[in-house]
Protein backbone atom coordinates (compact mmCIF):
# COMPACT_ATOMS: atom_id res chain seq x y z
CA UNK A 1 0.00 0.00 0.00
CA UNK A 2 2.63 2.80 1.07
CA UNK A 3 6.45 2.77 -0.24
CA UNK A 4 9.11 4.93 0.89
CA UNK A 5 10.63 7.12 -1.35
CA UNK A 6 13.30 8.30 0.16
CA UNK A 7 16.97 7.24 -1.03
CA UNK A 8 18.75 4.64 0.40
CA UNK A 9 22.19 6.40 0.96
CA UNK A 10 21.33 6.80 4.87
CA UNK A 11 21.92 4.58 8.18
CA UNK A 12 19.36 1.94 8.58
CA UNK A 13 18.51 1.15 12.20
CA UNK A 14 15.55 -1.04 13.64
CA UNK A 15 12.97 -0.79 15.69
CA UNK A 16 10.09 -2.53 17.03
CA UNK A 17 6.54 -1.65 16.15
CA UNK A 18 3.71 -3.66 17.88
CA UNK A 19 6.31 -6.38 18.45
CA UNK A 20 7.87 -6.74 15.09
CA UNK A 21 11.22 -5.98 14.23
CA UNK A 22 11.02 -4.05 11.42
CA UNK A 23 14.18 -1.71 9.43
CA UNK A 24 13.74 1.83 8.88
CA UNK A 25 16.13 4.67 7.24
CA UNK A 26 17.29 7.24 9.50
CA UNK A 27 15.63 10.87 9.86
CA UNK A 28 12.42 8.58 8.95
CA UNK A 29 9.20 9.19 10.55
CA UNK A 30 7.58 6.85 13.18
CA UNK A 31 4.57 7.26 10.90
CA UNK A 32 6.62 6.53 7.72
CA UNK A 33 7.94 3.23 9.39
CA UNK A 34 4.44 2.15 10.07
CA UNK A 35 2.98 2.56 7.13
CA UNK A 36 5.82 1.44 5.05
CA UNK A 37 5.30 -1.90 7.27
CA UNK A 38 1.55 -2.12 7.10
CA UNK A 39 0.77 -1.00 10.46
CA UNK A 40 -1.07 2.06 9.96
CA UNK A 41 -3.18 1.75 13.44
CA UNK A 42 -1.91 4.25 15.53
CA UNK A 43 -4.38 4.67 18.38
CA UNK A 44 -7.89 3.40 19.64
CA UNK A 45 -10.63 6.57 19.69
CA UNK A 46 -10.75 6.87 23.45
CA UNK A 47 -14.75 6.56 23.47
CA UNK A 48 -16.00 4.54 20.29
CA UNK A 49 -12.66 2.10 19.98
CA UNK A 50 -12.54 3.06 16.45
CA UNK A 51 -9.16 2.65 14.97
CA UNK A 52 -7.18 6.03 14.00
CA UNK A 53 -4.04 6.75 12.11
CA UNK A 54 -2.40 9.97 11.21
CA UNK A 55 -4.70 12.22 9.30
CA UNK A 56 -2.88 15.54 8.61
CA UNK A 57 0.97 13.94 8.86
CA UNK A 58 2.53 17.05 9.95
CA UNK A 59 1.46 17.49 13.72
CA UNK A 60 -1.87 19.65 13.81
CA UNK A 61 -4.24 16.69 13.93
CA UNK A 62 -2.98 14.66 16.76
CA UNK A 63 -4.43 11.71 15.43
CA UNK A 64 -1.32 9.68 14.97
CA UNK A 65 -1.02 9.55 18.97
CA UNK A 66 1.63 6.07 19.79
CA UNK A 67 3.61 4.83 22.82
CA UNK A 68 6.88 4.79 22.08
CA UNK A 69 9.62 3.63 24.65
CA UNK A 70 6.92 3.47 27.41
CA UNK A 71 5.64 6.70 26.95
CA UNK A 72 1.80 7.78 25.45
CA UNK A 73 1.15 10.32 23.78
CA UNK A 74 3.49 10.53 21.36
CA UNK A 75 2.84 12.05 17.64
CA UNK A 76 4.45 9.47 15.27
CA UNK A 77 3.93 11.82 12.23
CA UNK A 78 6.93 14.26 14.15
CA UNK A 79 8.94 11.51 15.76
CA UNK A 80 12.09 10.50 13.96
CA UNK A 81 12.92 6.53 14.19
CA UNK A 82 16.19 5.66 15.97
CA UNK A 83 17.96 2.43 16.98
CA UNK A 84 16.39 0.19 19.41
CA UNK A 85 12.70 1.90 19.79
CA UNK A 86 9.78 0.35 20.62
CA UNK A 87 6.49 1.64 19.17
CA UNK A 88 3.10 0.16 20.39
CA UNK A 89 -0.42 1.05 19.25
CA UNK A 90 -2.08 3.32 21.93
CA UNK A 91 -4.69 2.35 23.87
CA UNK A 92 -6.14 5.01 26.19
CA UNK A 93 -9.66 4.23 26.74
CA UNK A 94 -12.23 6.08 29.24
CA UNK A 95 -11.59 2.98 31.59
CA UNK A 96 -7.42 3.72 31.59
CA UNK A 97 -6.12 4.99 34.79
CA UNK A 98 -3.04 7.19 35.00
CA UNK A 99 0.36 5.28 36.77
CA UNK A 100 1.88 7.47 38.67
CA UNK A 101 4.69 4.85 40.12
CA UNK A 102 7.24 6.75 38.27
CA UNK A 103 6.81 10.13 40.20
Amino acid sequence: MFRSLQYDDRDQVTLTINGWEVAAREGQTVWSAMAVNGQVETRRAALSGDARSAYCAMGVCFECMVEIDGLPNQQACLRRVSEGMNVTTQRITEESEADDAGL
